[in-house]
């Protein structure tokens, strides 16, 4: 009996609050003047005071920016794959805790560097690192914790 009134009262609530949404949004507009674009004339001339040379060397310019910075990003997207697919191999691993070491990948080499606890744990990490696909050299910062 209760469950069936809290129902019905949840259901006239959400009726009520869908209409009060529906009738505000009606209202709310009428006093906002709509701001309207006028086109802009044109004496449909052609302007020849335009240096298209210029124009030219500064989109050749803009262009020449834009594909450094591509190649950036794909340098820096590349790095990162690799460094995801090391550090998913390090937290699949049983025997390397992955949050104690650092992974940096810069192009094909690979720095692992951080805190292991044990000897076999840093082998295992560089092991990890070495067979990935895309690292060509791995350089160990790593510290053996108690020593």
């Amino acid at each position: 009996m209760i469950r069936t009134l809290l129902r019905v009262i949840l259901i006239v609530i959400i009726i009520v609050g869908i209409g009060a949404f529906f009738v505000g949004y009606r209202w709310a507009d009428d006093d906002v003047d709509p701001i309207v674009d006028r086109p802009i004339g044109t004496s449909g001339a052609r302007d020849t005071s335009v240096d298209t040379s210029r124009a030219r060397a500064t989109g050749a310019e803009i262009g020449e920016k834009v594909a450094v910075g591509v190649n950036a990003a794909e340098r820096a997207a590349a790095n990162g794959a690799v460094t995801a697919k090391i550090k998913s191999k390090m937290a699949l691993d049983d025997a390397v805790d992955a949050a104690g070491i650092d992974v940096d990948t810069n192009g094909t080499v690979v720095t692992l560097s951080g805190r292991v606890s044990s000897d076999a744990e840093r082998e295992r990490a560089i092991r990890l690192a070495r067979e990935t696909e895309g690292v060509t050299s791995v350089v160990d910062k790593m510290v053996v914790a108690g020593r």
